[in-house]
């Protein structure tokens, strides 16, 4: 049982009208036991979409998330106190429901690294779902063009292109690049590769959030 009540060990929320620009990254919250969860939980998702067990074990493991669930709910915490989003150290960013990106290099105008669809994103046919690259492009192309120190800038238009299926289960490599800025405006693109080979590319536009725009 914890030593304080949940309202008791949480921090205040951060007083600001502009949350973007006062964040800061804290890789420790939720410490390892927050990256063992979310992967343990990503597996949950896999094992749902892939068995076909008999109804009462649906039932059984019905009750061992509502459980799950009960022992989270005490626990509601503003956005910027949680460990999912924030989690730049882990896959996604800690948070479930990204495709798992993991960066391997990163600069102000270039950020690579690799991604593994899993079989919760499966659309069919052994094909990640179309929806689930447009998710991976904006959260790659956001971190790059929000990366280095540059101000906050939210999304204003993303094209992708699906130039093949995109396979799950396998490591695919992702190349992203600033391509221009223009005062608050950032092109980016990005491009995802199965062992050198195109899958699918994407260019988007990102604009620097005005102070206070949320």
């Amino acid at each position: 049982m914890p030593s304080q009540s949940p309202a008791e060990s949480r921090p205040p929320d951060i007083p600001t009208v502009d949350p973007f620009a006062n964040v800061t990254i804290d890789t420790e919250r939720g410490g390892a036991a927050y990256s063992r969860f979310v992967e343990l939980f990503r597996t949950l998702q896999d094992k749902v979409v892939s068995s076909s067990p008999p109804e009462e074990l649906w039932d059984d493991v019905s009750g061992l998330v509502k459980k799950a669930i009960d022992l989270l709910e005490p626990w509601a915490a503003p956005e910027w106190q949680r460990p999912a989003g924030m989690r730049v150290d882990l896959p996604g960013r800690g948070n479930p429901l990204l495709v798992p990106f993991v960066w391997e290099e990163e600069s102000d105008s270039h950020i690579r690294g690799r991604v593994v669809f899993r079989p919760f994103h499966l659309g069919g046919n052994g094909a990640a779902h179309g929806g689930t690259l447009p998710l991976l492009f904006d959260e790659v192309l956001g971190r790059l063009a929000n990366s280095t120190g540059r101000a906050i800038g939210r999304t204003a238009y993303l094209k992708v292109n699906f130039r093949k299926i995109t396979p799950i289960g396998i490591t695919l490599q992702v190349d992203a690049t600033v391509d221009r800025v223009e005062g608050r405006k950032r092109w980016v693109s990005a491009r995802l590769l199965d062992d050198g080979n195109l899958v699918a590319d994407a260019e988007g536009l990102f604009v620097e959030l005005l102070p206070g725009q949320p």
